[in-house]
């Protein structure tokens, strides 16, 4: 089912048991900030990139392995090489995807990424090593920016995905048919916001972050803080701003985000999340959030 109808996508939630594949992933990979650099075409549906001048690539750079080697404390966090003509690269869940048994490429929107999303070497490595199946949405015409417009709860195998630029309503519906979920939530994103990722997080099926400013429709706020009650942080704008809600479990006791998202995180929210079971650790990620993302449009999910 893919609907609109915040009833019926209710009802789908209650039926769905957390039995659909597991809450966090078996594997993480990222993606290099090799040739780090503003992405013009990238800057004009994303309001959150920094001006040319705001972007180093060596600070870039030495933070994105710290953030390898802080996640990998707790999965196995692999990284590919940078391409200096893919300067998006670095946040590559986009673009690649996985479920048990296959995985995804996304299609872009912007032509800079449409490159990324021919990596011989990252398809092997999901197709050969790996052995999955590959679902390739990415010559198809319209715009699925996997899971930065759709946010997954893998618990219960259900989706929420944001329409904006970056994703349209049939580009929503072949990503539900390639991650195979039970239900999928539409919803318009708020004008000047590109991915529900940047809005939304669902963590292990438990909780929820949701970033009220980034939604066109308040109800839909309303409707998904819901379904995740009490474990629903609803942040302020400034949290928006420093991007909590662009968070994710990488285990069933951990909740990541980036060092300023960190600050921000109001205290009662930071308890909320501990009362789901969640301890938060955090990563400095200034420099590469000058690019237009954070700690999670970083890192691809294996499962």
């Amino acid at each position: 089912m893919i609907t609109r109808d915040l009833h019926a996508f209710a009802d789908a939630f209650a039926a769905a048991a957390p039995d659909f594949s597991a809450a966090t992933a078996r594997a993480v990979f990222l993606v290099a900030p090799d040739g780090f650099r503003l992405a013009e075409q990238s800057a004009q549906d994303n309001s959150y990139m920094a001006d040319a001048a705001a972007f180093d690539a060596t600070r870039a750079s030495a933070q994105h392995r710290d953030l390898q080697r802080a996640v990998s404390a707790v999965v196995p966090a692999i990284c590919f090489a940078g391409n200096v003509d893919t300067p998006d690269a670095l946040f590559p869940n986009n673009v690649f995807g996985t479920a048990p048994g296959r995985y995804v490429v996304g299609r872009m929107r912007h032509e800079v990424r449409q490159r990324e999303a021919a990596r011989d070497d990252i398809r092997a490595f999901f197709g050969n090593v790996l052995g999955r199946r590959a679902i390739d949405l990415s010559t198809q015409p319209h715009p699925c920016e996997l899971t930065g417009a759709l946010v997954i709860d893998r618990a219960r195998g259900l989706g929420f995905c944001g329409l904006s630029e970056r994703c349209d309503e049939e580009g929503a519906r072949r990503m539900h048919e390639a991650f195979g979920l039970r239900a999928t939530l539409l919803f318009d994103l708020a004008a000047g916001e590109y991915h529900t990722n940047v809005v939304l997080a669902v963590l292990a099926g438990r909780a929820a972050v949701v970033c009220p400013k980034g939604f066109a429709d308040p109800a839909v706020v309303a409707a998904i803080a819901a379904l995740y009650a009490p474990h629903a942080v609803l942040c302020s704008e400034a949290e928006h701003a420093a991007f909590v809600g662009n968070c994710i479990a990488l285990s069933p006791d951990t909740a990541w985000m980036s060092a300023a998202a960190g600050r921000a995180l109001q205290p009662a929210h930071r308890d909320l999340l501990a009362a789901a079971g969640f301890r938060v650790e955090t990563v400095e990620l200034d420099a590469i959030e000058a690019a237009g993302g954070s700690l999670r449009c970083c890192i691809g999910e294996v499962y």
